[in-house]
C-alpha cells in the first residue's frame, strides 16, 4: 500500500504599516482572538508562541454518568463512597443552549469516571451536540458497544469513539477490567470499524486509550499492534493514578516528578540530543545521557516543556458532571485522594455553580474564574512535584507560596504524568 505524503501546509500572518501583526481570520476565529481578548506570549531562540486566550471556551466535558457495568482494578470507586447517578435531560438541555451561545462552536467530550454508553440518552445527545455544529467525542470500555449501538453511534454523527485496553491477551486485560473479556471488546470495535463508510478516512475515527502500570507496561507494544488491527488513528498512554496501595506500588513515574532531565528550571545545564535509531546499541547510552542531571532537550523538544502546563486550561475546556456540577477540570468534578511521592494527596471539588441554576457561558466568564485560569496559565503555584512535599501537600487547599483553594502545585496531570483524551 502507497503512502502518500502531503506537503505541510503554511500559515502567513503579517506586520501592516501599524506594526500590528495581523492574523489569519480562519486562525483568529479558530482561537477566539477577539477584539480584547488577552493573549499570552512565550519566547525562545526562534519562536513566539501565542496561547488561547483564557476567555475562549473550546471544549466542555460531560459526564452522563458515574455508573459503569465493570469493576476495574484501577477504578476510584474501590476506595471512594460518593452517590451514584446520571445526568437528566434538562441538565442536558442546559449544556447544549450554552453550547450553542459560543461561536465557533466548542468541541464535545462524553466521558468522566463512569461508562458513558451505561445511560440510555448517550447516543441521542451526541447526536444533538453534532447537529448543534461541535466536534464530538466519546470514550468507552466498548463492553455494551453492540451492533445496534454501533450502527447508532455512526448514524449519530460522532468524530473520534476513544476504547480503554489495558492489557494485550485475555488474562492481562481482565487483570485490569475485572469483568471485560478483551475478545469481546476486539469484536464490538472491529464490527464498529466495519459499520462505518468506508474511505481513507472513515468516520467516526478510532481511538486507543491505555493505562501504564508495572503489571501491563510489556503489553504495550503488542496494544499497539492491536490498535493498528482496529484501524486507530489516535493512541494516548496514560500512567495510573495511584488511589490504593497497591497501585501506587504499580506507579512508573516515582524519579520522573523530581528529575532534573523534565525540569526546565534556570541554572540547570542542558544537553541536546539529535533524534537517533532506538535500539539495543542505543538505548544504554541514551537512558544514562537522559539521566544525567542535565536538562534533556530531544530534536528541538525541551522535555520539560510538559511541566507546570495544564492542558485543561490551555485547551479552553470546561467539565460538566452528571449532577450539573461545574468544575474547571475533570480531576476537580469529584473529590478524591491518590498517593503522592510519600504521602497522600486529597483532591477537594471545586465546583463553580451548577448549570441547573447558571448559564454554561456565564459561568466561564465570571470574572474569578478567569483570574483563576490567568493564574493556572503562568502557574505560579508550589514546586510540590519537585520538592516532595509537606503537610501543605495532603490536600489542594493552599501551598507554600500563598495560594489558596484550589492550588494546584501536586496536580499530576499538569505535570504530563496524567492524560485524559
Amino acid at each position: 500500500m502507497e503512502t502518500m505524503i502531503t506537503a505541510k501546509p503554511t500559515t502567513w500572518a503579517e506586520v501592516n504599516e501599524q506594526g500590528d501583526l495581523v492574523i489569519p481570520r480562519d486562525m483568529v476565529e479558530q482561537f477566539g482572538l477577539m477584539p480584547g481578548a488577552r493573549v499570552r506570549m512565550e519566547s525562545d531562540t526562534n519562536h513566539v508562541r501565542l496561547h488561547r486566550p483564557v476567555t475562549h471556551l473550546a471544549k466542555v466535558y460531560i459526564e452522563p454518568t458515574i455508573y459503569c457495568n465493570l469493576d476495574c482494578r484501577t477504578c476510584i470507586r474501590n476506595v471512594w463512597d460518593e452517590k451514584l447517578g446520571l445526568m437528566t435531560e434538562a441538565n442536558f438541555a442546559r449544556i447544549l443552549a450554552g453550547i450553542q451561545s459560543v461561536s465557533p462552536r466548542p468541541s464535545v467530550f462524553f466521558g468522566g469516571l463512569g461508562e458513558p454508553l451505561f445511560h440510555k440518552r448517550t447516543i441521542e445527545w451526541i447526536a444533538q451536540a453534532k447537529t448543534a455544529g461541535a466536534q464530538v467525542e466519546m470514550i468507552t470500555n466498548a463492553t455494551l458497544l453492540d451492533e445496534e449501538k454501533a450502527r447508532q453511534i455512526i448514524e449519530a454523527g460522532l468524530d473520534i469513539l476513544w476504547v480503554s485496553i489495558d492489557g494485550a491477551t485475555p488474562d492481562s486485560y481482565t487483570d485490569v477490567r475485572l469483568g471485560a473479556q478483551l475478545p469481546r471488546v476486539i469484536e464490538n470495535v472491529m464490527t464498529f470499524r466495519r459499520l462505518r463508510s468506508g474511505g481513507h478516512y472513515a468516520k467516526p475515527e478510532i481511538g486507543i486509550a491505555f493505562v501504564a502500570m508495572k503489571r501491563n507496561i510489556a503489553d504495550l507494544p503488542e496494544v499497539i499492534n492491536i490498535a493498528k488491527r482496529l484501524g486507530a488513528r489516535h493512541f494516548k498512554v496514560s500512567n495510573v493514578l495511584p488511589y490504593t496501595d497497591e497501585l501506587r506500588d504499580e506507579m512508573l513515574y516515582t524519579r520522573v516528578l523530581s528529575d532534573l532531565a523534565y525540569m526546565p528550571a534556570p541554572g540547570i545545564p542542558r544537553i541536546s540530543l539529535p533524534k537517533m535509531e532506538f535500539n539495543d546499541q542505543t538505548m544504554g547510552p541514551l537512558f544514562k545521557a537522559m539521566s544525567s542531571g542535565f536538562n534533556v532537550n530531544l530534536a528541538g523538544n525541551n522535555l520539560g516543556g510538559a511541566n507546570d502546563v495544564c492542558n485543561f486550561i490551555e485547551s479552553g475546556s470546561i467539565s460538566v458532571g452528571w449532577d450539573g456540577s461545574v468544575a474547571p477540570c475533570l480531576p476537580m468534578l469529584h473529590t478524591h485522594a491518590h498517593h503522592f511521592k510519600n504521602r497522600q494527596h486529597l483532591v477537594k471539588r471545586h465546583i463553580l455553580g451548577n448549570i441547573a441554576e447558571h448559564n454554561l457561558l456565564d459561568l466561564w466568564l465570571e470574572p474569578e474564574y478567569v483570574q483563576y485560569r490567568e493564574r493556572v496559565h503562568s502557574f505560579a503555584f508550589a514546586p510540590c512535584t519537585f520538592c516532595g512535599g509537606c503537610e501543605l501537600l495532603d490536600a489542594n487547599e493552599e501551598d507554600c507560596l500563598g495560594n489558596v483553594f484550589p492550588s494546584c502545585g501536586g496536580c499530576l496531570w499538569a505535570q504530563g504524568v496524567i492524560q485524559c483524551p
